[in-house]
């Protein structure tokens, strides 16, 4: 009984760990202007449809994996930062909708001030939401 709850214990301290810094990675990574308009950019440019193929596949695979682990993280009682994880991994997604769904969850005062934050650490400009008119 103890062994399971160790066992536990220090896979769900990895997957925190790994969460964080592979949000910090990627938020980091991002051009400020990547939330702005519509236009999609291309992955490996210049490979074989073969490798843009498979890559957009392990991206999309990725991503589903990280939006089910924000979802778990955003449980009270479970830690991580469960809207920055889903944020990501609606960054990775390939979906219809997905920039209103990005953008929505940028707007939330809490995770815009925690990713202009990060960015600001890492000497980054915040992201451009390319706000509505009114």
């Amino acid at each position: 009984m103890a062994e399971s709850w160790v066992l536990g214990a220090c896979v769900g301290g990895v997957g925190f760990v790994l969460s964080i810094v592979l949000t910090v990675v990627v938020l980091v990574r991002l051009p400020s202007g990547y939330f702005a308009g519509n236009a999609r950019i291309s992955m490996l440019p210049g490979r074989p449809e073969w490798q843009r193929l498979a890559a957009r596949v392990l991206k999309n695979v990725a991503g589903a994996l990280l939006v089910l682990l924000g979802v778990v993280m955003s449980v009270p009682g479970v830690p991580g930062q469960g809207l920055l994880t889903i944020l990501i991994g609606v960054v990775l997604l390939d979906l219809p909708g997905k920039r209103a769904l990005e953008r929505r969850i940028l707007r939330v005062r809490a995770v815009r001030g925690a990713v202009d934050k990060l960015r600001r650490r890492f000497g980054r400009e915040p992201f451009d939401l390319d706000e509505p008119e009114a």
